[in-house]
């Protein structure tokens, strides 16, 4: 018998994990641990985890399909959740318990856990390399060290690419065998309990069938023109994959097989940026595997520490809620509030704003993207943040600092994304949309002033970081 702990890698095909167990022709039984306190103290957003119950439904008939039984438990922690993976694996008498690797540091800490307990008991735990194409540490410089530049890193990635290949794996059926009676109780069901707060997330499939329709629609209508159309949040220009890939519902192997087939090299402009989106995924990864003070709330680049923020509770509330009297952030911060999910070009307006015009700590705002976005990843979320904030490796520079007016102008030149997001801003012509404040008629429209005027921040800012790197 042989036990498959699943995590963040919630499909059947192209599961390295679930593969390999099965290889051995012994009946497989999967078995999933919600694990309510760590995830509130990781900050897992509601709709994520309603995403992730609604994903559970489905992979149950999934897997049954191929003969293979789902189990869930919930308990509180990690470490409970190596116990309760312990005690399933004596009761079944498995004797190897098969997980995908992971690379955040609690993550790490609780799978080397889980071998120590298991030893004991003879248990073998098999930890297979599935969330990169090219896991963490195998792609390294001549000098055998990691990458701190994302350029280097995605040449030497493309190089392997070309010459290593790499395909998605069909997952076969299983042994027949009845569920054991120890274990009945654990089946997975339809109405199975769920105790952690959620979020309705029916705006996202949950299917198999319907996520990776998804992504030939993405490849067959839209990555062709991903390059010019990607800023642009009015328009459908982005592949919105990130919420599937964040949970293991698609694989970053079948976003790339499929990116690449039947291509010619080199792809094309539209193909070969979202090949690099998927790349600065992988990237990320390959940090936090390194550095595990990413994962402890640190900056990358030791200055960064010195940065001294304002904290303005004010100003964060009026950010988190999209009232600071600059449109193109107000109506992206909206978007997230109502859909748990924002566009990526406004993922970087919105952060650069909160650190550089409101001199607020980058971890105020990483943490509310995690606490409410449908596609949270630690890794992404965090390289993404401190890349904005200046202090991450291969960031921007301090002195790059958006213009939320101009990035409005540029991105969303008509205003049809803010008028979606800020109604009250409907009748504001074309001219005013991304200053409404200068609008003859502004006194007719509710809607705040600036919070803060942009070209005073930019110059306190500039002072507050030199002050940091020269100390």
């Amino acid at each position: 018998m042989k036990l498959v702990w699943l995590r963040r890698d919630l499909r059947t095909d192209d599961n390295t994990a679930l593969i390999e167990a099965l290889s051995y022709g012994q009946p497989v039984v999967c078995i999933y641990i919600a694990t309510h306190e760590t995830w509130k103290n990781h900050g897992l957003a509601p709709i994520q985890a309603d995403l992730i119950f609604r994903r559970l439904q489905q992979l149950s008939q999934e897997l049954a399909a191929l003969n293979i039984d789902l189990l869930y438990d919930e308990v509180p922690q990690f470490s409970d959740s190596v116990l309760r993976v312990a005690d399933v694996a004596k009761s079944l008498k498995a004797d190897t318990v098969f997980v995908n690797r992971e690379y955040e540091v609690d993550e790490c800490q609780r799978d080397d856990c889980l071998v120590s307990q298991l030893l004991a008991d003879n248990i073998h735990v098999k930890c297979c390399e599935d969330k990169c194409i090219f896991a963490p540490g195998t792609i390294i410089n001549k000098q055998g060290r990691y990458f701190k530049v994302f350029t280097p890193y995605k040449n030497a990635y493309l190089a392997k690419l070309g010459q290593q290949s790499f395909e998605v794996k069909k997952t076969p059926k299983g042994v027949v065998l009845p569920t054991p009676e120890a274990v009945r109780s654990l089946l997975f069901h339809q109405d199975s309990s769920f105790s952690y707060p959620r979020k309705n997330s029916t705006a996202w499939h949950a299917d198999t069938h319907s996520i990776i329709a998804e992504l030939r629609d993405f490849d067959a209508k839209h990555v062709d023109r991903y390059a010019s159309d990607r800023d642009f949040p009015s328009i459908s220009g982005t592949s919105r994959l990130s919420p599937y890939l964040a949970i293991g519902a698609l694989s970053v192997r079948q976003c790339m097989a499929r990116l690449m087939y039947g291509q010619t090299l080199p792809l094309n402009q539209g193909r070969a940026v979202w090949q690099s989106e998927l790349i600065w995924r992988e990237f990320y990864q390959h940090l936090i595997y390194f550095e595990a003070k990413l994962c402890k709330g640190r900056c990358f680049l030791t200055w960064g520490e010195g940065v001294t923020w304002h904290n303005d509770s004010q100003w964060i509330e009026a950010w988190k809620m999209g009232q600071t009297g600059y449109p193109i952030v107000d109506a992206a911060m909206r978007q997230l509030n109502h859909t748990g999910w924002m566009h990526n070009r406004l993922r970087m307006i919105v952060a650069s704003f909160l650190i550089k015009d409101l001199h607020i700590d980058w971890r105020i705002g990483e943490r509310y993207f995690i606490n409410n976005l449908i596609d949270g990843d630690y890794a992404s979320n965090n390289g993404g943040w401190q890349w904005c904030a200046s202090t991450g490796c291969d960031g921007q520079p301090y002195f790059r600092i958006f213009n939320p007016i101009t990035q409005g102008e540029r991105f969303d030149p008509s205003g049809a994304f803010i008028r979606h997001w800020l109604p009250e801003l409907a009748e504001v012509p074309d001219s005013y949309i991304h200053k409404p404040w200068a609008c003859p008629d502004v006194r007719n429209v509710s809607y705040p002033d600036p919070i803060v005027d942009h070209k005073v921040e930019r110059e306190v800012t500039l002072r507050l970081y030199k002050e940091a790197k020269d100390a």
